[in-house]
C-alpha cells in the first residue's frame, strides 16, 4: 500500500509539474465517460456535487485493496505495477489536448512504486540482535524505518502536487458595466427568507462531468465559430472583451434536480449576445443545431432558434460583477434560457460549430433527450421538511421557474384543503426565478404543504411523478410538517 501510495503521489506530482493530468484524474474522467446512465444518476443521488470526491475515494480505495492483494507476491506486484503504468498512461493520452507526454506521470510513478517494493522485498539477515545465517527477510525495526520514509516522501510529493496543480488564478479584468441601466434588482424581488434572489457564486450549483478543471493559458485561448456558416472566424478572449456586452439576471437548473431539488442557481451573467455572433458568422439554412465544445472534450447541442428566437442566450465572461469563475467555465461559457445545462451550458467554451442533427452531444448517445426545455416548477424552501414549527402565524416560502416563458401564479395547498394562491414577488424577468409566499395560521399537528405553478402560457406544472430522466423531474414538491 505504501509503495502503491508513492506511486500515484510521484504521478500526480510529475503530471502538476508538467502540466498535464494527473493519472488518478485521468482514469476517473474514463470512468466517467464510460459509465452506464443508471450508474452516473445513482453517483449523483447517493453524493451529489462530492460525486466527483467519492470517485477518487474509490479509485484510490481499489488500488489499495489490490496493493494488500498482490503485495506479498513479486510476480503479481510486478504485474500490477505494469497495469497501474499502463492503465494510467493509456487514460492521460486518451484525455482532450493531452499528448504522447501525458503519459509520462502514469509510467514514472509505476516505476518508482515497482522498484521500492522490489527493494523492500528482498530478502535480508535479521542484524539485531545477532546476524543469521538464513535470508529471513528484514526485521521489524527495518520495515518501520522504510515505511516511515516512503510515506513521507509520498507525504512530500502529494503536498507538491498539490501546490503545483492549484489553478492560476482567474485575472481580474474590468467588467464595469452600469449595472442601473440593465439590471435593477429591487428588494421586492425576495420575500423567502432563507433564498437570495441571487445566488453568490461560492453558492451556486456544479454539476458537470470534469474531474479536474481543464488549464487554460488566455494568452493561447480561442474559441471557432464554423461549421455550417458562410463566414467562419475565430475570436480571442480579448476580442470577446471587446465586443457589445450585454449583462441579463438569467437562471440556469440542472436536469437532474430532482422535484424540490437544490440544482438550482439564478445570477447575472454578463457576456456577448450568441445570435450576434452567429450573425457575423452567417449560418446556412441547412444548419439544424448549435453544437458546442468545451476544452476538456465534452459536448452538446441545441436548436438554432433558440439562439435566434429573441431570448438573451449569450458567451458569458462575468458572473455576479466578477470575472466568470473557473467552476463556472472560465474563460468564456454558454449561458441558454430555458434550456437545461446538458444540452446548452457548455463551460470552458473553446468551439460553437453549426451542424444537423446527426451530430450527437454528450449525453444524447447516454439515454438522455435531444432537446431539453426547462420543464415549469416551484419548491418550498421554507419550512424545511421534517422540521417542527410553533403554532400561530408562519411563512411559507419558495421559489418558481419557468425559464423563457415566465412564472405567472403560485398555488400553494396544506393538507387536502383547496389551492390558495401565494403571494408573488416582482416579476424580474421570464428568464429568472420568482419568489412567492404565503401566511398561514398554524395549527398543533402533522401536516402536508405541496406547491405547484403556472407559467405565462397558462400550464401549470403537471402533478404525475417523473424521474430526471430522460428530460427532467416533474411533480408537486410536497413536505411534511410538525406544529407544536
Amino acid at each position: 500500500m505504501v509503495a502503491g501510495g508513492l506511486a500515484l503521489a510521484v504521478g500526480a506530482a510529475v503530471a502538476a509539474i508538467t502540466h498535464v493530468v494527473s493519472p488518478v484524474d485521468a482514469v476517473g474522467s474514463e470512468v466517467i465517460d464510460r459509465a452506464p446512465r443508471w450508474l452516473k444518476e445513482l453517483a449523483i443521488s447517493w453524493f451529489g456535487t462530492a460525486d466527483k470526491t467519492a470517485l477518487r475515494v474509490g479509485i484510490v480505495t481499489i488500488l489499495a485493496l489490490i496493493a494488500c492483494a498482490v503485495g506479498p507476491h513479486r510476480r503479481a506486484s510486478r504485474a500490477a505495477f505494469v497495469g497501474l503504468g499502463v492503465v494510467g498512461a493509456a487514460a492521460s493520452v486518451h484525455r482532450p489536448n493531452e499528448t504522447l507526454g501525458a503519459a509520462v506521470p502514469s509510467l514514472l510513478g509505476a516505476a518508482v512504486g515497482y522498484v521500492v517494493l522490489q527493494r523492500w522485498l528482498r530478502p535480508r539477515p535479521i542484524e539485531i540482535p545477532g546476524p543469521s545465517q538464513a535470508p529471513l527477510g528484514g526485521d521489524r525495526r527495518r520495515f518501520i524505518t522504510n515505511t516511515a520514509t516512503v510515506t513521507a516522501v509520498a507525504g512530500v510529493a502529494g503536498v507538491a502536487a498539490r501546490r503545483a496543480g492549484q489553478p492560476a488564478p482567474v485575472p481580474s479584468i474590468d467588467l464595469a458595466i452600469d449595472l442601473a441601466s440593465d439590471v435593477t434588482v429591487p428588494s421586492s424581488a425576495t420575500l423567502s427568507p432563507v433564498t437570495p434572489f441571487i445566488t453568490p457564486n461560492d453558492r451556486y450549483y456544479r454539476i458537470d462531468t470534469a474531474l479536474s478543471f481543464p488549464r487554460v493559458d488566455l494568452r493561447r485561448w480561442t474559441c471557432a465559430v464554423d461549421g455550417l456558416v458562410d463566414r467562419p472566424f475565430t475570436f480571442t478572449y480579448d476580442d470577446l472583451l471587446a465586443m457589445p456586452r450585454i449583462e441579463r439576471v438569467i437562471t440556469l437548473c440542472c436536469v437532474s434536480n430532482e422535484v424540490g431539488g437544490e440544482y438550482i442557481g439564478n445570477a447575472v451573467w454578463q457576456g456577448v449576445s450568441l445570435r450576434e455572433l452567429l450573425d457575423r458568422a452567417g449560418v446556412q439554412p441547412s444548419a439544424e443545431q448549435v453544437f458546442s465544445t468545451s476544452l476538456d472534450g465534452w459536448t452538446c447541442g441545441f436548436p438554432v432558434e433558440a439562439a435566434v428566437d429573441g431570448r438573451d442566450a449569450m458567451v458569458a465572461f462575468g458572473m455576479n460583477g466578477t470575472p466568470l469563475p473557473l467552476e463556472h467555465g472560465y474563460p468564456a461559457r454558454l449561458v441558454v434560457p430555458g434550456l437545461y445545462g446538458y444540452v446548452s451550458a457548455t463551460k470552458w467554451l473553446s468551439r460553437i460549430e453549426l451542424t444537423t442533427w446527426d451530430r450527437e452531444g454528450y449525453w444524447v448517445p447516454r439515454g438522455w433527450s435531444q432537446q431539453a426545455p426547462v420543464k415549469t416548477q416551484s419548491r418550498i424552501d421554507v419550512p424545511r421538511d421534517g422540521q417542527t414549527v410553533a403554532p400561530g402565524p408562519q411563512m411559507i416560502a419558495g421559489i418558481a421557474w419557468a425559464q423563457h416563458r415566465g412564472v405567472d401564479a403560485v398555488e400553494v395547498r396544506i393538507d387536502d384543503g383547496p389551492w390558495v394562491e401565494a403571494r408573488m414577488a416582482l416579476d424580474v424577468s421570464d428568464d429568472a426565478w420568482r419568489q412567492w409566499a404565503l401566511e398561514w395560521t398554524a395549527a398543533a399537528g402533522s401536516h402536508t404543504i405541496a406547491v405547484r405553478a403556472t407559467d405565462k402560457t397558462g400550464a401549470t406544472q403537471p402533478d404525475e411523478r417523473a424521474p430526471v430522466a430522460p428530460d427532467g423531474a416533474t411533480g408537486y414538491h410536497t413536505i411534511s410538517i410538525n406544529v407544536g
